[in-house]
């Protein structure tokens, strides 16, 4: 050991760059606490060109009022910027970058701003990093995509700079983990500030700046579906679901995706699937958002525990009072965590049932299009049978397709589908169109 060379290099610089960055603030607040006049001042001087900005925005919730300020900042101050978002959501998602204010991207899901997206692309206007599943990006930004600054959404923060997430707590955890605890900046926007919490889901320590928004964050309804909508059609694609994949292989754990195919699963199980007979031997345990669909099975004592990603707009009442059903807190709303229960729909469960826009010949499916990049979301992990699981269920061993003492059980997965989607564009083709969107993009 005493022949180690000693050396003068620093141990301490994202510390300490993060101190002179704060330092440059401490004028603007009063405590942690930022007035939203600010905002676009503050983040002027805590952003510096090139960084990596983790913006939150899923397919549920949306930082939208930090999303906004950012649209707002000067393009010679700060520029260069390399994006990280779950979700490309908003207009301004996107403008940051017809701006110059960010140059580079890395995401999972683009939903109504694909069309927008692929064309940025070819315009070479946004240049795309990766697109990825949500875990593996959740899993990037604690390895080579570690963000320099954080702006995320809370529902309420007190004067020390607790957060109380509640019902839609959703990704902030994991976004504000990844920053907090290597010498990153987080900025959070709330909707109030109060003087005590129903809870304190994320501490203080972990947190660097708060902003009283001046308006609630955008939130999106995104599960529910009206049932007058559902169509005969996806009733019988609901009813051989239940019949020739759930009984067959006794689905006790799985996910849904978003859709009237499933949703008329859901409304099904207490009426069908009671003269059925399978009450207790099927659709016990879910990883899904609280859909109002599932009102009715849980009422009839189908359905014994969901897990949520995010909360559902209209079922916060709902859900507090059936705390057997749904993970709660102390104050009794609901507790969501989009990473942990994208974890549990990959590993815990037997069967996903999702939708599509394309399959081919193999089976394999996307719903990447030609002129349209929307990207993968949760899908991927839902619908993907991971090779390192090791514990059984029936449904699991029921999957065994050969004779081998290594044989393993798989998970199923089901894409409910029709054979024209709108537009009359074909869902069954030869060649799937991200085959060619992946090549045009090498």
């Amino acid at each position: 050991m005493s022949g180690i060379k000693k050396t003068s290099k620093s141990w301490t610089t994202r510390r300490d760059q993060k101190a002179v960055r704060l330092a440059k603030i401490d004028h603007l607040l009063k405590g942690k606490l930022l007035g939203n006049a600010h905002i676009i001042e503050a983040l002027e001087l805590l952003i510096s060109p090139g960084d990596k900005v983790v913006l939150e925005g899923d397919n549920q919730k949306q930082a939208s009022f930090l999303s906004k300020a950012l649209n707002e900042v000067s393009a010679d101050k700060i520029n260069g910027l390399h994006m990280i978002m779950s979700s490309i959501s908003r207009p301004e998602h996107l403008d940051i970058f017809e701006k110059g204010i960010a140059e580079k991207i890395d995401f999972s899901y683009a939903g109504a701003q694909s069309l927008r997206v692929s064309q940025m692309i070819e315009d070479e206007t946004l240049k795309m990093g990766e697109i990825h599943t949500y875990l593996e990006l959740y899993g990037r930004l604690f390895i080579d995509l570690i963000p320099n600054i954080a702006l995320v959404a809370a529902d309420k923060a007190d004067a020390q700079g607790n957060l109380y997430t509640g019902a839609n707590t959703e990704e902030t955890p994991t976004i504000i983990e990844a920053t907090a605890f290597k010498d990153g900046i987080v900025i959070v926007q709330v909707n109030e500030l109060v003087e005590e919490l129903p809870r304190v889901d994320i501490p203080a320590s972990w947190i660097d700046c708060i902003v009283v928004a001046d308006q609630p964050y955008q939130l999106e309804a995104l599960f529910t579906r009206d049932p007058r909508h559902i169509t005969e059609l996806q009733i019988l694609m609901a009813m051989m679901t239940i019949r020739g994949i759930y009984e067959r292989h006794s689905v006790q754990s799985l996910n849904h995706g978003i859709g009237f195919n499933t949703a008329a699963i859901e409304l099904l199980l207490p009426t069908y699937g009671e003269k059925l007979g399978l009450k207790g031997k099927i659709c016990k345990h879910w990883a899904l958002n609280p859909h109002p669909t599932l009102i009715p099975a849980i009422e009839s004592g189908w359905i014994e525990s969901v897990h949520c990603f995010g909360g559902e707009v209209g079922m916060e009442q709902y859900t507090a009072a059936r705390p057997d059903v749904f993970f709660t807190g102390r104050d009794g709303s609901l507790r969501s965590n989009r990473a942990m229960c994208q974890v549990a729909g990959q590993y815990a469960v037997d069967a996903f049932v999702g939708s599509t826009l394309q399959i081919d010949g193999e089976g394999n499916s996307s719903t990447v299009t030609s002129g349209r990049l929307s990207g993968f979301g949760g899908a991927p992990n839902m619908g993907h049978d991971p090779r390192g699981r090791r514990h059984s269920t029936p449904a699991w061993l029921d999957m065994i397709n050969e004779q081998h003492e290594l044989a393993r059980g798989r998970k199923l997965v089901v894409q409910m589908v029709e054979t024209f989607q709108s537009g009359n564009e074909p869902v069954f083709v030869e060649s799937l169109d991200a085959i060619k969107v992946a090549n045009k993009q090498a």
